[in-house]
């Protein structure tokens, strides 16, 4: 049964382009630039990108940080930023010139939503009563109209803010997760272009992600189009499968042709990790992924579960099936994973945004004020206190937020930025703006339940990529440790042996640093990372260690790092020449 969905055609006005164009810019722009790589992922990622962009095809093939092998992740979401590194770095920081890769990405995500919900908003089944004398909507504005709408949902995800703009694999697989759902729609109306797009789509996902979540969306697939006979379509079998396959064994087939002595066991820790990742979860996972899913995935899943239910009589159409066949299937795997981490959430929002928009039409006015008011005071209230914390920061007052800054950020140095606060006061000005119109007007238009969200979580990441980024940079960076470790190495020694060091420690120190690590050789240097104090190495055969470093990243009661350098070293043959590079620097 179809849901009575009455409107007229001054509902579906579509937000202007430059509006919505801009606000995908502004969203994906701030946050890219200006910082340093941030733990944990962010910076290893940035550590694989970088180590490829200065190393050789191998390391292209073979992703790896300092020598050590990534392997939970194919390697193609890691080829745009090393690309953009080896293009740009000569004018752009390697950190910043990553990035561009990211904002790449999501911008060509949000294209495929938009289109997805444009394409799905046209089909008849979903277009609203007609009247006996006219004035309903065309099935075109109407796409369009729920185009934006699934736009908007998606940039009003509370977990896209920071995961979106991080320099991880997990961009490119966002990207393609999006292209998979655009796929999946073309199919309907373009059977061999669909397939084209939904083959293209799986094959890159398997060379960004995994194995395992390829499998699952092809089962995913499967059952759609067993269930929704608009999406039948001979071709995924004939053309869409053999894509999927020979572009997910493209790697594979190269890395054990070029490299047979190490593609075995990469290929096959790459393999294991994906299966390895995914069990029947312990209790605290559970209990991980019901306390943060939810807000992650906010305002989506509500909107989305509404078009389950207010859809109820046309589930098997592909406007409700199609981003079902993707969210279900990462969703049993973003609950079955070991570990806790979000990062599986992130692959969830371009399907749940393209279900949600379809929840606009049958809203009731009551929910719409509800939504309307809750953006209103929450934006508001928290765009309040970002603003009273970087004055307090400034000027030391009010004086308790003050004093509990200084307790939180131990050692931080407060700057100004006049361009910083010029784009917080226009964040902020716009946001009064556009409350102002949508409290004053109470426009019609299908977005408007929708528009303040966008713009609430808009105006609080441009708020705290601007007033709060140096003080955010401060506690995420390992920059100054870096810095500190580098003035205590020797200028002889020949490599650094590192024990506990996590891939974002291992990403920075070398970074920033230049420290030479190695896994294999026997290296006169050790670099240690403690939670607790423990006792200094026990001596290993003749050799004798001496502490020469030991600290903390000042915002950071955790970690410590410790610097020992073993007494009786033999001196390189290259140490005049190290000596020298040093003193250039």
């Amino acid at each position: 049964m179809k849901p009575a969905v009455r409107l007229t055609a001054s509902a579906t006005r579509a937000l202007p382009r430059w509006l919505l164009l801009a606000l995908c810019i502004i969203y994906a722009g701030f946050g890219l630039f200006g910082r340093d790589p941030w733990k944990n992922e962010d910076a290893a990622g940035f550590g694989v990108m970088w180590t490829m962009a200065n190393g050789g095809p191998k390391d292209w093939l073979l992703p790896n940080l300092v020598g050590k092998f990534i392997t939970d992740d194919g390697p193609l979401g890691y080829w745009p930023g090393a690309v953009a590194i080896r293009l740009l770095a000569p004018w752009v920081d390697a950190a910043d010139a990553s990035r561009v890769a990211t904002g790449l990405f999501f911008c060509v995500a949000c294209a495929f939503v938009w289109y997805s919900a444009y394409l799905l908003g046209r089909r008849p089944e979903v277009q609203p009563f007609k009247y006996a004398f006219g004035g309903e909507p065309e099935p075109r504005d109407y796409g369009r109209t729920l185009g934006d709408g699934a736009l908007l949902i998606l940039v009003a995800c509370f977990g896209l803010a920071e995961r979106g703009h991080e320099t991880t694999p997990q961009l490119a697989q966002f990207m393609c997760i999006a292209m998979l759902v655009y796929g999946l729609v073309r199919i309907i109306d373009k059977p061999l272009i669909g397939t084209l797009w939904w083959g293209l789509a799986l094959g890159l996902l398997a060379l960004t992600a995994n194995p395992l979540l390829v499998v699952a969306l092809l089962i995913g697939t499967g059952v759609l189009a067993a269930l929704v006979k608009e999406v039948r379509s001979v071709w995924l079998l004939v053309l869409g499968v053999p894509i999927v396959l020979v572009l997910s064994s493209a790697w594979p087939v190269t890395v054990f042709k070029l490299y047979p002595d190490d593609a075995p066991w990469v290929i096959g820790q790459w393999i294991n990790a994906s299966i390895n990742r995914f069990s029947p979860p312990p209790g605290h996972v559970v209990r991980y992924a019901f306390k943060n899913l939810p807000l992650f995935t906010w305002p989506a899943w509500p909107l989305a579960a509404w078009a389950w239910v207010s859809w109820g009589g046309l589930r098997r159409k592909p406007h409700i099936a199609a981003p079902l066949a993707v969210v279900l299937p990462v969703l049993v795997l973003a609950v079955l994973q070991s570990h806790q981490t979000n990062r599986l959430y992130l692959l969830l929002l371009p399907a749940l945004a393209t279900l949600a928009t379809f929840a606009l039409p049958t809203l009731k006015r009551g929910a719409i004020n509800a939504i309307d008011w809750f953006a209103v005071l929450s934006f508001t209230i928290l765009g309040t206190f970002v603003w009273l914390v970087w004055l307090a920061a400034q000027t030391g007052t009010p004086r308790q937020l003050a004093h509990n800054l200084a307790r939180l950020v131990p050692g931080f140095a407060p700057h100004f930025s006049a361009l910083s606060l010029a784009c917080a006061i226009a964040a902020t000005l716009g946001w009064a703006a556009l409350v102002h119109w949508r409290l004053s007007r109470h426009p019609k238009v299908l977005w408007r339940s929708v528009v303040l969200s966008s713009a609430g979580t808009t105006l609080m990441w441009v708020l705290l990529m601007t007033l709060w980024l140096p003080m955010v940079n401060y506690s995420r960076t390992y920059r100054d440790v870096a810095l500190q470790i580098a003035e205590h190495l020797p200028d002889d020694y020949t490599c650094i042996s590192p024990v506990r060091l996590g891939d974002a420690q291992l990403a920075s120190f070398a970074y920033f640093g230049d420290m030479q690590f190695s896994f294999s050789q026997d290296c006169d240097v050790l670099l240690r990372q403690d939670t607790q104090d423990f006792s200094a190495p026990s001596p290993m055969l003749s050799y004798v260690w001496k502490l020469v470093w030991e600290g903390r990243r000042a915002a950071d009661r955790d970690e410590r790092f410790r610097l020992y350098v073993r007494v009786d070293r033999p001196k390189p043959a290259h140490v005049e020449h190290r000596k020298l590079l040093k003193r250039g620097r």
